[in-house]
């Protein structure tokens, strides 16, 4: 990675999170839940690269599309 790229980063959109907590389940170093049952993201700025799949693995089982992911190369 150079100075100027960007690594994978998660954005989650609280507002269309209903609460089914599959990325927590999946992925509790990326998400936590409040008090609730929203997910909360626990890491900001660039995934760590050991926790890129796990990124993955909780958009593919958001039922709300409430996970995105930028940054990363198609």
């Amino acid at each position: 990675m150079t100075a100027y790229s960007q690594g994978m980063r998660v954005q989650l959109d609280t507002e269309k999170c209903q609460g089914h907590n599959r990325c927590y389940a999946l992925a509790p170093e990326l998400f936590d839940v409040d008090d609730y049952g929203t997910a909360v993201l626990l890491v900001e700025g660039d995934i760590p690269a050991e926790l890129e799949d796990k990124a993955r693995l909780a958009v593919a089982n958001c039922p709300e599309y409430a996970i995105t992911i930028e940054g990363e190369s198609p």
